[in-house]
């Protein structure tokens, strides 16, 4: 199926950036083209004269709740391995409304990479269940549209599959088919014709060549595993370079890493070590001297 790009808005005018302080938190509102602005939040710490990544993250929540508060573990996690992170509270709308944010938000905030995370920043995409799913989105669509340039996509726990039949998803949910992510993925499609659509339903998408780089998540007992996987074994059949990880079951992942009821759990170095190195993989390999 070929991507059908869904119409560009006209550019707005740049807006200064905030600069972020070591160990800040900071709530900002970031302007879009011909759109309200939305309201996001910055965390980590620019290192001067050093360019750090630059992630635009998006939380949970099954595509019809949650918030900036339910994204902190992960967007702290994504700091403390070293990364500037911009958390975005899209709208919870049916598709397409959170891509066409979180798109106009990530071009936003390439523009600013410089200001926000040093020259020569790298730009990545990361989110967790509903999160992980617009992550995937919004990389096909900087492909689509080549613009803009993309280090890596972070994807934890991605919903990808709104068929609801995987064995890890019946698992989790007791074999009830009116699991709340398939009532999540009903009320985001809203048609069965967006369920047809690859930026509705990434993991259904059959053009995954020339994406960006992925670290793809998952716990033991995850119910987004194994559509998680699939997805995951799709992107290396197309070429693309895909680090994959299991947590076990000890590390109670990913219900205290995605619960924001808990500060620090057992997976968190874990998953610090992984994204530390996917930073550090997707860092390009510096030229030889002429």
């Amino acid at each position: 199926m070929s991507s059908r790009p869904i119409p560009r808005p006209a550019e707005a005018a740049p807006a200064p950036a905030v600069a972020v302080a070591p160990g800040t938190e900071v709530d900002i509102s970031v302007p879009l083209p011909e759109r309200e602005p939305v309201q996001a939040r910055l965390y980590g710490q620019r290192t001067k004269g050093v360019a750090v990544p630059l992630v635009l993250h998006f939380h949970g929540g099954t595509f019809v709740c949650g918030d900036l508060d339910d994204g902190r573990n992960v967007a702290r996690l994504l700091a403390a391995a070293g990364a500037v992170v911009l958390s975005l509270a899209y709208p919870l709308k049916p598709f397409p409304e959170p891509i066409e944010v979180g798109f106009a938000a990530l071009e936003w905030l390439y523009k600013q990479r410089v200001k926000l995370a040093g020259k020569g920043a790298r730009v990545y995409l990361a989110g967790e269940e509903a999160g992980g799913n617009l992550a995937a989105a919004v990389a096909l669509m900087a492909r689509d549209r080549a613009h803009p340039p993309l280090a890596g996509q972070i994807l934890l726990s991605p919903m990808l599959d709104p068929c609801a039949g995987t064995l890890s998803l019946r698992k989790a949910s007791d074999e009830d088919a009116r699991c709340r992510w398939a009532s999540g993925w009903q009320e985001y499609l809203s048609c069965p014709m967006n369920a047809t659509h690859p930026y509705a339903v990434p993991g259904a998408s059959l053009r995954l060549a020339e994406l960006a780089p992925a670290l793809v998540l998952v716990g033991e007992d995850d119910a987004m595993r194994d559509e998680a996987l699939s997805f995951a074994q799709r992107l290396q059949k197309a070429g693309i370079p895909v680090t994959t990880a299991v947590l076990p079951s000890a590390a109670k992942c990913p219900d205290e890493l995605y619960d924001p009821a808990f500060g620090d759990c057992a997976c968190t170095e874990t998953v610090g070590g992984h994204l530390r190195a996917f930073f550090a993989s997707t860092v390009p390999p510096v030229p030889p001297p002429a």
